[in-house]
């Protein structure tokens, strides 16, 4: 999985409130037991969900649509394309349509404006970035979601998750995915065996990181061969420590890169990336990891693996699952610590758009608004859904269902990822912008005034001035 993107107005950002820092700090803050979570919300009526309210049956009408054919392209690739056919297959079964999966090349607008430019777009494709909904807008390639789907996302969506997918005040997408961006994933055995706990704050961060390294186990594993990840690291720091409204700013480039906020931001961010052997393999290894391998390599090796932490989002347990370690108890979580006055609440997401407006594609539009078709996927595990009709309990275990619960509670109050709403050349576009601005950073964090001189005339350039 991947989070980046293509914006031009601060349109997704949501408010941040020290409540939702707060909720989602409790509600994750916990050692728990992986546990299993057996419904299946595919259908049917449900029974009261306690104090006499009857919760909404999860079911969604679909026409019938023998003989029509339905592309779906996306990013996605493994153990997440996998899952994503499980839904697509249902959706066969109950409108008797056919669905294929295309897989997509990133930056997915660019494959899409390929396969348009070729008359053979995709009915629907998965948009990894809001900005990249705007600009399929802008470019006349998407289509607005019809009333049934427009209905079932009103039923379903907090009002944050539908404007996320609006441009121009139209509706264009569903968020079907979601990604809670403010974790990070520890080896319980490492934590243990060094005496370290959860820290809450960024200063018991590093001294927690100190006790693993004493303990003869790298802290942190860094998949810096994507870029990608190395802007939700800074988002997370910039959020917390600048604060919510330097944090708008800087996502619609009205202050500058060069900015002394940046520059505390990523000198708070060298105090990680410039320590000695604080990054598994140095930079130089940490730019040759790919973000499944930073993973991996956090929960395999025994009492002795390349790292004891890993941060990401809640996605990370796909990767996880591809290790013999069990989410809960091998694999523990807490969020992302307070650099600041509060934690950072950073959102990503993943949202359906029509680029055919037809029936078929309105109908798959529409299921993937739908309970139905999310609770599919979470029952899988690595799948997070803003979806509000999703009952918890059908995810795999106890870390999902809270980190699912805190995102859902939230409502509005989170902050979409910034790299998500920059124009793509700077924010969403590998070895180019801010991604490899970054990886330049990971390697010499000492140049904080050449990062930040670079940052910006990229940034400027994307932004146009």
């Amino acid at each position: 999985m991947r989070m980046s993107s293509t914006i031009r107005t601060g349109r997704t950002v949501k408010r941040t409130t020290r409540a939702a820092a707060t909720l989602a700090a409790a509600a994750l803050a916990l050692s728990l037991t992986a546990c299993g979570g057996d419904d299946d919300n595919g259908g049917g009526d449900n029974a009261d969900k306690g104090g006499g309210t009857k919760a909404p049956a999860f079911s969604v009408t679909l026409p019938k649509l023998d003989g029509e054919s339905l592309e779906v392209a996306a990013v996605w690739t493994g153990t997440e394309q996998e899952n994503f056919k499980k839904v697509l297959a249902e959706f066969e079964k109950r409108t008797g349509a056919k669905v294929t999966f295309v897989p997509a090349q990133d930056p997915i607008i660019n494959f899409l404006g390929s396969k348009i430019a070729g008359g053979a777009p995709p009915d629907v494709a998965m948009l990894p970035q809001p900005g990249a909904i705007k600009q399929a807008v802008d470019k006349g390639w998407a289509k607005p979601l019809g009333a049934e789907a427009t209905k079932e996302l009103g039923e379903n969506y907090s009002q944050g998750w539908q404007d996320i997918g609006k441009v121009d005040g139209k509706q264009y997408g569903v968020y079907y995915k979601a990604a809670n961006k403010s974790l990070i994933w520890y080896n319980a055995q490492v934590f243990e065996n060094a005496g370290a706990s959860e820290p809450k704050t960024w200063d018991e961060l590093l001294n927690t990181a100190q006790m693993v390294y004493d303990s003869g186990v790298t802290p942190f594993s860094v998949g810096g061969a994507d870029g990608w990840t190395l802007t939700d690291w800074f988002e997370n720091v910039y959020l917390s420590q600048a604060g919510p409204e330097k944090y708008d700013q800087l996502a619609k480039h009205e202050i500058k890169w060069t900015d002394p906020s940046v520059k505390q931001a990523l000198t708070t961010l060298a105090e990680i990336w410039g320590k000695k052997d604080f990054v598994a393999g140095g930079a130089s290894g940490a730019l040759q990891t790919e973000f499944p391998a930073s993973v991996t390599q956090t929960f395999t090796g025994g009492a002795q693996p390349k790292a004891g932490m890993v941060y990401e989002g809640d996605f990370v347990q796909v990767n996880i699952g591809e290790t013999k370690a069990k989410v809960g108890t091998d694999a523990k979580v807490f969020p992302f610590p307070a650099v600041g006055d509060t934690a950072p609440v950073v959102s990503g997401g993943d949202a359906a758009v029509v680029f055919k407006d037809s029936k078929a594609a309105q109908a798959l539009a529409t299921w993937l608004a739908s309970p139905d078709a999310a609770a599919i996927q979470a029952k899988l595990g690595g799948f997070l859904s803003p979806n509000k009709s999703v009952d918890a309990s059908v995810y795999p275990n106890e870390v999902q269902k809270k980190i699912a619960e805190a995102l859902v509670a939230a409502g509005d109050d989170f902050r979409f990822d910034m790299s998500d709403q920059a124009p793509q050349a700077f924010g969403g576009t590998p070895g180019k912008g801010e991604w490899k601005t970054l990886q330049d950073f990971l390697k010499n964090p000492k140049d904080v005034a050449g990062a930040q001189a670079k940052l910006e005339a990229d940034a400027a350039a994307a932004y146009g001035g």
